[in-house]
């Protein structure tokens, strides 16, 4: 079985938003180090649409040892309104809930489930995200908080372990209480 882990941006005051305009004077060797280990054991992406749509246009673009890694890697896409995919991506179909259930029983590794919006909130209701990272960026930005629009109840996480790089990102390893 799968696991699927999430990984996620977020500002000290809990934005989400953008994190393209606030996260780069951070990225160093630590950052991408940790990315790459997160990367080890990932078979496959798995995105919500505007993630998807922001990567697919950003990681097209590159190459490089890391974008050729990405750039490859099939990815799984959740949307409501798209009909189509490039870059090496298919549709969830069906009911994305029972989609998702069916990836985890595949044998196989990891899926990386990067972004955070109604998909991310969809995956944490039903119990389907086995590890979350959290990389709390010490910057304060706008923007939509991690989870504001949920009706999410209570959700008690586990910390696995942190870590902390000089940049000063700290990075929460965290996984449902069962």
């Amino acid at each position: 079985m799968r696991k699927i882990i999430e990984s996620t941006f977020v500002t000290l005051n809990g934005s989400i938003s953008d994190p393209q305009n606030w996260s780069g004077p951070f990225w160093d060797e630590e950052h991408f180090g940790y990315s790459g280990k997160l990367m080890e054991n990932t078979e496959a992406l798995l995105l919500g649409r505007a993630t998807y749509e922001g990567f697919a246009d950003a990681w097209s673009q590159r190459d490089g040892e890391m974008a050729d890694t990405f750039n490859a890697m099939p990815k799984y896409v959740a949307s409501r309104t798209l009909t189509d995919t490039t870059w090496n991506a298919k549709l969830l179909e069906g009911d994305t809930v029972e989609a998702v259930r069916k990836l985890k029983e595949e044998d196989g590794g990891d899926l990386l489930k990067f972004g955070t919006g109604s998909f991310s909130q969809t995956l944490l209701e039903h119990k389907l995200v086995d590890e979350y990272h959290f990389w709390v960026f010490p910057v304060l930005a706008d923007g939509v908080q991690l989870f504001a629009e949920s009706e999410i109840g209570i959700n008690y996480l586990e910390l696995l372990g942190t870590t902390t790089f000089k940049s000063g990102i700290v990075v929460h390893k965290l996984a449902p209480k069962a």
